[in-house]
């Protein structure tokens, strides 16, 4: 899949694969396998932003991945998210869609909502929340309308 089409189809919560194809190289050269990583990887959508018109320049949609928490004791310390815009040459493939009954913890921040927690019932989101405040999070609870429409319009993950 493109980007544009990630962009386009994949709903928020979704985990998402990415890659430019080609061969994972040996471990002994760290720098190539550095930029292999960097290249290479799986992350959870948590954000969509539409285009942008300035009057100094213009910016094309773009998504967001998280691909990972650093820290230690509860404390998390690095996130680590990737900003893909839909122009990438990458390929992208979803790997893993949310599921009926799960419930996303969204905030909303500028145009688009983002992705906070996805849980898998609305008790353990209303949990999350009580333990990890915001200002202007609310609940949006994973519909069988929204998986069936993945389903029928030929978005089921692979």
């Amino acid at each position: 899949m493109s980007a544009h089409t990630i962009y386009d189809c994949a709903s928020l919560g979704s985990v998402v694969r990415y890659c430019d194809g080609t061969a994972w190289p040996p471990a002994r050269f760290r720098k190539k396998l550095s930029a292999w990583e960097s290249r290479n990887g799986t992350g959870r959508l948590v954000k969509k932003e539409p285009p942008r018109t300035r009057a100094t320049y213009s910016s094309p949609a773009c998504f967001t991945l998280h691909e990972g928490d650093f820290g230690q004791g509860g404390i998390i310390v690095v996130s680590v998210r990737r900003t893909w815009s839909v122009e990438s040459d990458l390929r992208f493939e979803v790997v893993e869609r949310p599921s009926i009954g799960m419930v996303r913890v969204l905030q909303d921040i500028g145009e688009s909502p983002e992705l906070l927690n996805l849980a898998r019932d609305r008790e353990a989101a209303e949990r999350w929340l009580a333990n990890n405040p915001y200002s202007r999070a609310y609940l949006e609870e994973v519909s069988a309308d929204e998986v069936g429409a993945d389903v029928i319009e030929g978005r089921a993950a692979a």
